[in-house]
């Protein structure tokens, strides 16, 4: 019999260590900040995704008890203590087996299985890390401002030209103050010339940065806009003084950067930029489509 003696050493999770600290630390918690970390440690996924007003609520406890949990175990505030938490729900994508086991079996498929296993964990991944970056408030809070803004500019340009525009298609459908720039024969500064404190910008791009959309959010900050930065750094030249940033990963085994989360998000602040909007907003894509069908725009078999 052969005999085979496998050893796997595997690095713990970034929110062990904290995990520990705050077992060791709970008997000498107040109550309140015993409520909160029995939560903590009993949903630690939850930590990962969940905004601060969230956690406090499940937890039954007020948010400043978070903050006051989290320094008693060593944080600076509850944002570093929630980081770890983070790393840690995007790390375990890597131990999900039945995941690996699907991509490898795809792999063997060749030069063009590789290839096609390459671009699926990418795409996986880069999804995954866009809804574990990013929280609730954080998209609300964006979709929030397009809904109360005058008019809300949505600029990409190159491979972003037409997520912008399809966002605008899509928003016009509810509410008609979402446009898409640059328009044909503009340059994006030329959209926001009369752009003022009412109004939004939501800007997209990525290393390399394009210098006609750094441009325009400059341009746009010095006349009172808000910004809606969706880039790829928070030191990117967009995301310098915007009010909204959402730092996206793009990578991807082709030559061409990954869309697939730029899409997702502009999906997700869609879906909610309609829910702000309330029933009128519903009421009006159904309009929207009901005309189309009755104009013939849609294609039906005949009876």
């Amino acid at each position: 019999m052969i005999e085979t003696n496998l050893s796997i050493t595997a690095e713990p999770a970034p929110n062990v260590e904290v995990l520990e600290r705050l077992l060791s630390t709970l008997p000498a918690l107040s109550p309140q900040l015993k409520k909160a970390a029995r939560y903590v440690l009993d949903n630690a996924n939850h930590v990962a995704i969940g905004s601060i007003r969230e956690i406090a609520e499940a937890a039954a406890v007020k948010p400043n008890t978070l903050v006051r949990m989290a320094r008693a175990v060593g944080f600076e505030g509850y944002e570093d203590f929630r980081q770890p938490f983070r790393v840690s729900l995007r790390g375990e994508r890597e131990s999900f087996p039945e995941r690996a086991r699907w991509l490898q079996s795809i792999a063997r498929g060749g030069r063009q299985g590789r290839l096609f296993s390459q671009m699926a964990a990418a795409s996986i991944d880069n999804i995954e890390a866009l809804f574990s970056g990013t929280t609730v408030d954080e998209v609300k809070a964006a979709a929030d401002r397009i809904v109360e803004a005058r008019r809300t500019h949505v600029l990409g340009v190159g491979i972003l030209y037409g997520l912008a525009h399809n966002f605008a298609y899509l928003a016009h459908m509810a509410v008609d103050s979402v446009v898409a720039i640059p328009r044909e024969g503009s340059l994006p500064i030329d959209d926001i010339a009369r752009a003022g404190s009412d109004d939004v910008l939501m800007a997209m791009t990525f290393k390399p940065y394009r210098s006609e959309v750094v441009e325009a959010v400059r341009s746009a900050r010095e006349q009172g806009v808000a910004i809606i930065a969706i880039t790829d750094s928070r030191s990117a030249p967009i995301a310098i003084g915007a009010q909204h940033v959402f730092v996206l990963p793009t990578d991807s085994p082709q030559f061409f950067t990954s869309m697939v989360a730029v899409a997702a998000l502009m999906e997700t602040i869609m879906a909610f930029v309609i829910a702000d909007a309330g029933a009128d907003a519903v009421s009006n894509i159904e309009k929207f489509h009901q005309r189309r069908h009755d104009l013939g725009v849609y294609w039906r078999e005949d009876d």
